[in-house]
């Protein structure tokens, strides 16, 4: 739609979907149904309030029309914004075309729009890809520490700006797994929790391609330039994710043996299928030295108690106070993510009854993730047998 400067000063990107075909639209028609429109709109509130960077939804409106997908739906419009919905696939698209012109005006442009510092580096083009992956290995570390799974990250998901995009098939772990998988377009696990690191420097690679007659005249020069930038991903995506399981593991300083203990506790995790976000909440309290929540993920004690001590020990080498590290530790595990099936309950409600109450509390309540609520203490439990989401959809 266009672009405007926001009260702090921050340039925000205003974008429709689901409002009818575009030239992009292939076979489809361009529009969305209400209750996709509505999960983007919570999913991505839940990420700002998580502290991830994130396209955000301003408002979903009701369309009045009715959408034809595995039955008929009710329509809507997503408002989203965003510093800038440049993709990947935005500059693929170009290279596609062998449109060199307009792939330098395209980054000339993100070049001026995000990473004005780029301006001034002896490449430029350079600067802009060691700067997109820099955001995306931060993006990606942080959405493995709430147990987040894109579901789709092609490259046409991958924003330039490094903020999240795209919320059809997300979803939130609840047992740790690696391989865990709830997208119903990816049945190779392509897209699967523990593969979006490697997912991302993927798309990465793909940028690059794109960008190589900018990146020196001698192409064997540029895909040197490429390669070596595309190489740091994995030593910035490591030392992200590892600062922040610092942080949820109550570690101020860094010791070099403190991957092989995040990597141990996530082991028995797996072994136990312990819920990823109670068992980081746990651990708050059990470094308090209340271990009866964090115990209560494990039916097999011998293993928690043999990593339980080499924690302890970890801990002690620490100067942080029980108090400050507790603090600490909240602030890094939130008590409160969007459970697939709260998300499920709260959508059919909207979509099947026109009732947006449940919406509304979950809502309330994922704004706060932080906080203990002790009122809405159901938001925080994993679901019953029944209750699961094995599936989500892109629906938009």
């Amino acid at each position: 739609v266009g672009e405007v400067i926001d009260r702090a000063g921050r340039r925000r990107d205003i974008h429709l979907k689901g409002a009818g075909q575009t030239p992009f639209s292939r076979s489809g028609d361009g529009r969305a149904a209400l209750g996709p429109a509505l999960r983007e709109y919570l999913v991505s509130e839940a990420m700002h309030a998580l502290g991830i960077s994130t396209t955000r939804s301003l408002a979903v409106v009701a369309t009045g029309e009715t959408v034809y997908r595995d039955r008929a739906l009710p329509g809507a419009v997503i408002t989203r914004i965003a510093a800038s919905h440049v993709r990947a696939g935005t500059f693929e698209y170009f290279a596609a075309r062998g449109d060199d012109e307009a792939l330098r005006e395209l980054a000339s442009h993100v070049i001026e729009r995000l990473y004005p510092q780029a301006r001034e580096a002896e490449v430029p083009a350079l600067a802009l890809l060691e700067a997109v992956i820099e955001r995306q290995a931060r993006l990606v570390a942080q959405w493995l520490h709430v147990g987040f799974i894109h579901g789709v990250m092609n490259t046409d998901n991958m924003a330039v700006s490094g903020e999240t995009l795209d919320f059809g098939p997300c979803a939130f772990m609840d047992e740790y797994h690696p391989g865990t998988v709830f997208s119903s377009i990816d049945q190779g696990g392509r897209y699967a929790y523990g593969n979006q690191p490697r997912i991302a420097l993927w798309n990465l690679a793909r940028l690059a391609e794109t960008l190589l007659p900018q990146l020196d005249g001698d192409e064997q020069a540029a895909i040197a330039r490429a390669n070596a930038a595309l190489a740091a991903f994995n030593a910035r995506f490591a030392g992200h994710w590892l600062d922040g399981m610092r942080r949820k593991l109550g570690l101020a300083t860094a010791e070099p043996a403190d991957r092989e203990l995040a990597d141990a506790l996530l082991d028995a995790m797996q072994d136990a299928g312990a819920d990823h976000t109670l068992t980081f909440r746990a651990l708050c309290t059990a470094a308090f030295g209340d271990e009866t929540a964090l115990r209560g993920q494990f039916a097999q004690q011998a293993p928690l108690d043999a990593w339980l001590a080499r924690w302890r020990r970890r801990l002690a080498q620490d100067s942080l106070d029980p108090g400050e590290r507790a603090a600490t530790m909240r602030l890094a595990s939130p008590a409160f993510i969007p459970r697939n099936h709260r998300v499920e309950q709260a959508l059919a409600a909207a979509v099947e009854h026109g009732d947006l109450a449940p919406f509304e509390r979950l809502l309330a309540v994922l704004r706060r993730p932080f906080d203990d609520q002790p009122d809405s203490a159901a938001y925080a439990t994993p679901p019953r047998p029944e209750e699961r989401v094995l599936q989500t959809f892109c629906g938009t």
